[in-house]
């Protein structure tokens, strides 16, 4: 698990300073600082960013514009980006909102505004709308990641790392090695996401990565996954023990 990465493209350094600060404040990752577009689309295509927060003028030239056209133009590219800007022109206004950035920020800027422009900006690219409105409804869910509110921040799961899953009728508990969280999904729509060559059903309740077990004693009906955490199986789950090499 890690925090959210955030490409800042920013050319003026006062300003970029600000951006880091209420970000390092609330336990986001600076995957870098970019002051021009060559500098922002070297950062980007190495950094690993999760989110992009763009100036739409750098060096008094709208270029973060640009940047923004040339990721939606690159097949595989795409990431929420989110626009900064004190411009008040329409046309630059216009030719920016064709991009589709996540939102605008118009500076100066707050730290609230920073906060919920990004919760929106990673709901709305994942098609999951309202989810940050409930602390209860936390969690988007991506391909190869669960995106979790915590205190004021949103956390990265790589669905990987998952040890296993309990579920409670809407609640589930996500263990990784290092922490776990309470969220508010519910089985079918945890099963729908996660790969079912990965994750299989031990017993109605949980949901184990099968790359993180280590032991699994029959008579005991009871999995050891990697941690020394013991979860449930039961007979009724038993069939993919059939299909494991080791037992074969």
């Amino acid at each position: 698990m890690s925090n959210i990465n955030v490409l800042i493209i920013e050319d003026t350094p006062a300003e970029s300073d600000l951006l880091k600060k209420v970000l390092l404040d609330n336990n986001y990752t600076i995957a870098g600082v970019a002051r021009t577009y060559s500098e922002a689309l070297n950062l980007f295509y190495s950094c690993g960013a999760d989110i992009v927060i763009i100036d739409i003028f750098l060096d008094g030239n709208p270029e973060g514009i640009t940047f923004a056209e040339t990721l939606n133009a690159v097949p595989d590219a795409a990431r929420p980006f989110v626009f900064l800007t004190n411009s008040k022109d329409r046309q630059v206004f216009e030719r920016a909102k064709l991009t589709k950035p996540f939102s605008f920020l118009m500076k100066p800027f707050n730290e609230l505004e920073v906060l919920y422009a990004i919760e929106m900006a990673v709901e709305k690219f994942y098609g999951q709308n309202h989810v940050f409105l409930d602390d209860a409804q936390n969690t988007v869910i991506s391909k190869d990641y669960l995106f979790i509110k915590k205190n004021n921040a949103l956390r990265k799961v790589v669905i990987e790392h998952i040890l296993y899953i309990e579920v409670e009728e809407r609640y589930c508990t996500i263990i990784t090695h290092s922490e776990k969280f309470l969220v508010m999904l519910s089985l079918k729509k945890i099963t729908d996401v996660l790969s079912k060559d990965i994750f299989i059903r031990t017993h109605r309740n949980y949901l184990v990565n099968l790359d993180k077990i280590e032991e699994i004693i029959l008579n005991d009906n009871l999995i050891i996954v990697t941690g020394n955490h013991k979860v449930a199986l039961s007979d009724s789950y038993k069939d993919f023990v059939k299909q494991l090499k080791i037992f074969k």
